[in-house]
């Protein structure tokens, strides 16, 4: 879940190791950190002389170029760094892939991942040709939802009429209309192979994100979303190309609950794609995937019970709609409590424990104090999908752990079943994680190495479905 962002600061100094002449890394990487879920996009600079690694670090949306990395260290495949500032200092700690590094990246207590990609990400011939060397149209179309406006990108068919169409909904976080995670591009292959079939698809920046103007994703709520997603329909009602009466809607993780919501407030959608959608409320859902991810990483027992305890007295406080401030000091003392279990090295790295303690509990407060947390984790979708009438297709992946199947897609199908739906089918991908790639243990550390493509039969899945469901212009 993408929530809050760790600001990275730039007082370093610098720490080189010896190496050959020439490390297999030297040269530009591009990628990502991803702490709690949000995306800071990092560019780093691996550089070789007189046998001595050397790294320096750009962070774009920060406007902070050039930051010297120190204790810059490359044992094949082992990779280390860090952007020291003071307190705050940050440590990689990555795996090199040859053409990737992934690992995990570590402040004031705060984990998450990074992944880089050799020179940037690998582009398909669908990203690299220009719009008129395309198998179909390629348009930049905008359109507007009271104070916020959307930019985004609609493909269609080369043939003249009516085309059917779906919009793409974006999951948790401010996304770009590709979904791109990880250097994955996962609407944009979407949309190329939806579009190739007959079917125009809509994809668009969310709130606040690329050409899309207005509130940010964290000031809206899911409801909000699904207000974003209806005019995006709207628009293509008044497309002359487009077939106003199959407009369908497809939603991955979040994006699911949207496509829910919008779907029970309107007649005019004709069938709804949910690609790891979610089918319990929003605490339900961060306590399983974080009890699972946290497995799958080797933390301890107590380690996950420490997580379990903060969460349930955060959540405890936004459901009593209770200042968050007031739960600071009992997050700081369990922080406390618990030091011991951080590991060696990083309490090695921690020289004031009180200091750590409190900076960590205002992160943990600040994490969960944006509007759209809290209504996240309060947000029960089952009563909105009882009013879904029109056909419904779910996809799970098998090894998906930040949405289980086993959690969600029994909920999902009573609901659909009470409300009186006939037309809906579930379908659990093998192998698949979250992004639906083939996985080994379905890991989010996994993403960054693995294949930027889906897990073999996915796209056939859902142009099969569709297809059923619409009528493809000849």
């Amino acid at each position: 879940m993408k929530t809050f962002k760790t600001i990275l600061v730039s007082l370093l100094t610098f720490i080189t190791y010896s190496a050959l002449s020439q490390s297999p890394i030297d040269t530009v990487w591009k990628g990502s950190i991803d702490i709690m879920g949000t995306e800071i996009g990092i560019i780093v600079k691996f550089k070789t002389e007189a046998g001595v690694l050397s790294a320096k670090i750009d962070i774009p949306e920060q406007n902070a170029n050039a930051l010297e990395l120190s204790k810059v260290l490359f044992e094949n495949p082992k990779v280390h760094f860090e952007l020291e500032a003071g307190p705050r200092t940050a440590v990689f700690e990555g795996i090199y892939y040859v053409d990737s590094i992934s690992g995990t990246f570590t402040q004031l207590g705060a984990t998450g991942r990074f992944w880089l990609l050799k020179g940037g990400a690998e582009k398909k011939d669908y990203e690299t040709k220009f719009p008129e060397d395309l198998p179909y149209n390629s348009e930049e179309v905008t359109f507007t939802n009271g104070e916020n406006s959307f930019a985004g990108t609609l493909t269609y068919p080369l043939t003249q009429g009516k085309h059917p169409a779906v919009v793409m909904i974006t999951g948790s976080g401010p996304q770009n209309r590709d979904e791109e995670i990880y250097g994955f591009k996962i609407f944009a292959v979407i949309a190329d192979y939806l579009t190739q079939n007959g079917i125009a698809v809509l994809r668009y920046d969310d709130r606040g994100v690329g050409g899309s103007k207005g509130k940010t994703v964290n000031e809206s709520t899911t409801e909000d979303f699904a207000g974003d997603v209806l005019t995006a329909v709207e628009y293509l009602k008044t497309r002359d190309n487009i077939n106003a009466g199959q407009i369908g809607l497809f939603g991955h993780s979040e994006g699911g609950i949207v496509a829910s919501l919008a779907a029970g407030k309107s007649n005019d959608i004709a069938f709804i794609v949910l690609m790891a959608g979610t089918g319990v409320m929003g605490i339900d859902i961060i306590r399983e995937q974080s009890k699972l991810i946290m497995k799958a990483d080797n933390s301890t027992d107590r380690e996950i019970a420490g997580y379990e305890k903060m969460l349930d007295k955060v959540y405890e406080a936004i459901r009593d709609n209770k200042n968050l401030n007031d739960i600071k000091e009992q997050i700081k003392n369990d922080i406390i409590e618990n030091f011991d279990d951080l590991p060696k090295e990083q309490r090695k790295g921690i020289k004031d424990k009180e200091k750590y303690a409190s900076d960590v509990a205002e992160m943990t407060i600040a994490q969960f104090s944006s509007k759209w947390m809290q209504y996240f984790l309060r947000y029960d979708p089952y009563d909105a999908l009882t009013k879904v009438k029109c056909p419904v297709l779910m996809l799970f992946g098998e090894l998906d752990l930040q949405v289980s199947p086993k959690q969600n897609e029994e909920p999902m199908l009573k609901a659909l079943k009470y409300g009186g739906n006939t037309d809906y089918k579930s379908v659990i991908i093998p192998k698949a994680n979250h992004l639906f790639q083939e996985a080994v243990t379905g890991s989010p550390g996994e993403y960054a190495s693995l294949k930027k493509e889906f897990v073999g039969g996915f796209l056939e899945t859902v142009s099969d479905w569709v297809l059923q469901r619409v009528r493809v212009v000849k």
